[in-house]
C-alpha cells in the first residue's frame, strides 16, 4: 500500500480558487478521477483526514466532506479504527480491471518500418563501434569552465530566451571563420544553418530538398540513416558502386542520361563505410555532371577533420561556382558524440527555407553551447584540442592496423585509412558475421549489427579504432580472431 508520502497527494490533487466548487468538492472530484484511472487501486488505504488537510493546506473538515461525498458515491469504504479504503468493487465496475498506462492507442496508426531500428544494449566489457572518438579525451574540463563561466556573466542571460530567428549571431561569424578557414568554403554567415549533429542535418535537407518519388543516388554500400532519412521523405534511392576511387561516377551519368535524378548523397573524403577517398578526377566530373544535369550534391564530411594524409582534398563546396553542393559536417567528433553540434552550409535562399522548418523542430538550438564553442574557436582552442587527438588517433590507427595485419592477415583484404576514425575489413572468404558478433559477445566483445555488411557478393566489418587505447584494442582484435578462426573450423 502507498503511504501518504509515497503518494503523491499534493500534486494530483490541485485546488483552484477560482474554481466555483466548494474546496471538498474539488477534492472528492480529484479523488474520484484518480480511482477510475487506477493511480488509486481497489483496497488502497488513504491517509487519515488529519494528515491529508497537512497535504493539502486545507481544514481538516474540508477533508472530513470530502471524504463523506467519496462515501455517498460509493467510491470509499470507511472501516471503524482501520481507516478509509478504496472500495473494491466500485473500482472493478468503472473500470473493468485495475489500469496502468494504456500499452497501445484507442486510435488507428500508421507504423513506420523505414526508421525502425532494433536497440543493441551494450552488456560487454569492451565493444566496438563505426568510428566514434575517445570520450576520455573529450575537452570536458575545458568545457565545463567556459560553460560555467558563460552562464556566470550577465551578458549572456539574454541567450536564455528565445532569440531572433533562434540564432547565436557571435557563435554564426566564429563558425564562419572556421569552416573557411579549414575548409576553404569562402561561405559567410548567412550561408549556414546550425544544427544538433550529421542526423539532423540529413533530415532538414531531405526534408527540404525532397519530394515523393525523387530518385536519390548513394554509393553501395552507404549510410544506413542517411538511406533512410531519404526513403522517409519520400525517394527512391538508386545505389551505384564504391570502388577504391569513390563512389562510380560514370555509373552516376549513365543514370542520368535516362533518370531524372535530384540528388546524390556522397561522403567523398573517407567514404561510408569502406573510408576511400573520392578521387580529385571524380570530384570535377560529378560537378560537372550536376551542372549538365542538375541534381543536387549533398556533401557529408562527418571525418574531415581527421585526416592523416597531408594532400587531403578540400569539399566540393569550396569549388562549386554554381550553387550545387550543400555541405554538412559537425564537431560531434571533435568534441564527443554529445555534443550535439553541427552545420549546414549551403547557398542563401536555400538556408533561408532549411531554417523555416528548423524553427519548428528546433526553434532555439542550444545557444549557451553555441556561446561557449564559439568563444573554443576565437581562442583556437579547438584547433589546439584537434592538433592534439589528431596525433593519438593517428598512432592508435597505425597500432590497430598493424596488429590487426599480424592476426588476420590471411583472411582479410584492406588498406590502410588515410583519415577517418575506421577501418573498412573485407573478408576473402565468406562468413557468417551474425554467427561471430554472437561468439564475440560471448567472450566479451560487443559487435553492433550495424557494423556488419553481409550480401551476395559482400562480406566485410566497419570497425571503429579510436576509442581504445593499445591494451584494449589487442584485446577487442584478439577476441574477433578467436571468434572467426571458430566459424572457419
Amino acid at each position: 500500500m502507498s503511504s501518504p508520502v509515497i503518494f503523491p497527494y499534493k500534486k494530483l490533487i490541485s485546488i483552484d480558487p477560482e474554481e466555483d466548487a466548494p474546496v471538498y468538492l474539488q477534492i472528492a472530484q480529484r479523488m474520484s478521477h484518480l480511482i477510475r484511472n487506477g493511480h488509486l487501486p481497489a483496497n488502497h488505504k488513504l491517509p487519515g483526514t488529519r494528515t491529508l488537510s497537512e497535504l493539502l493546506g486545507v481544514h481538516r473538515k474540508t477533508v472530513v466532506a470530502a471524504f463523506n461525498e467519496l462515501e455517498m458515491q460509493g467510491w470509499i469504504i470507511v472501516l471503524p479504527n482501520k481507516g478509509c479504503f478504496i472500495k473494491n468493487k466500485r473500482a472493478e465496475a468503472v473500470t473493468g480491471q485495475l489500469v496502468s498506462f494504456p500499452a497501445v492507442t484507442g486510435f488507428s496508426i500508421a507504423t513506420n518500418t523505414l526508421l525502425e531500428s532494433t536497440p543493441d544494449p551494450v552488456s560487454s566489457r569492451i565493444s566496438f563501434d563505426d568510428g566514434q572518438p575517445d570520450i576520455r579525451l573529450a575537452y570536458a574540463e575545458q568545457l565545463a569552465a567556459r560553460y560555467s563561466a558563460a552562464l556566470s556573466r550577465k551578458i549572456n542571460r539574454r541567450l536564455w530566451g528565445y532569440q531572433p530567428g533562434g540564432e547565436n549571431i557571435f557563435f554564426k561569424n566564429q563558425l564562419t571563420n572556421f569552416l573557411n578557414s579549414t575548409r576553404g568554403l569562402r561561405a559567410a554567415p548567412k550561408n549556414i544553418v546550425s544544427t544538433r549533429g550529421t542526423e539532423m542535418n540529413l533530415y532538414l535537407a531531405a526534408q527540404t530538398l525532397l519530394s515523393a518519388n525523387d530518385w536519390v543516388i548513394v554509393g553501395n554500400p552507404s549510410y544506413h540513416k542517411a538511406n533512410m532519412v531519404f526513403q522517409q521523405a519520400g525517394a527512391i534511392l538508386k545505389p551505384v558502386p564504391v570502388d577504391h576511387n569513390g563512389i562510380d561516377v560514370d555509373a552516376i551519368k549513365r543514370i542520368c542520361k535516362r533518370q531524372s535524378v535530384k540528388m546524390v548523397y556522397i561522403t567523398p573524403h573517407y567514404h561510408y563505410p569502406t573510408t576511400v577517398s573520392l578521387s580529385t578526377e571524380r570530384r570535377l566530373q560529378l560537378l560537372e555532371l550536376s551542372y549538365r544535369f542538375g541534381f543536387i550534391i549533398l556533401e557529408d564530411d562527418y571525418d574531415y577533420d581527421f585526416s592523416f594524409n597531408s594532400n587531403a582534398e578540400l569539399p566540393l563546396g569550396s569549388i562549386d561556382n554554381k550553387g550545387m553542393v550543400v555541405s554538412v559536417g559537425s564537431f560531434c567528433k571533435t568534441l564527443a558524440p554529445g555534443f550535439r553540434t553541427g552545420f549546414i552550409v549551403a547557398p542563401e535562399n536555400l538556408v533561408k527555407e532549411i531554417n523555416k522548418l528548423k524553427a519548428v523542430v528546433d526553434a532555439n538550438g542550444d545557444l549557451m553551447m553555441e556561446q561557449v564553442l564559439g568563444e573554443m574557436i576565437a581562442e583556437g582552442e579547438i584547433l589546439r584540442h584537434l592538433k592534439k587527438t589528431h596525433q593519438i588517433y593517428r598512432d592508435r590507427r597505425d597500432h590497430f592496423c598493424n596488429h590487426l595485419n599480424k592476426i588476420l592477415h590471411s583472411t582479410i583484404d584492406f588498406k590502410l585509412p588515410q583519415g577517418g576514425l575506421a577501418v573498412w575489413l573485407p573478408f576473402r572468404t565468406r562468413l557468417n558475421l551474425s554467427a561471430v558478433a554472437k561468439t564475440c559477445r560471448a567472450g566479451g566483445l560487443h559487435l553492433p549489427a550495424t557494423l556488419l555488411f553481409q550480401t551476395r557478393d559482400l562480406t566485410a566489418i566497419r570497425l571503429g579504432f579510436a576509442a581504445f587505447n593499445e591494451a584494449e584494442s589487442i584485446a577487442a582484435l584478439q577476441t574477433l580472431h578467436n571468434a572467426i578462426t571458430a566459424q572457419r573450423i
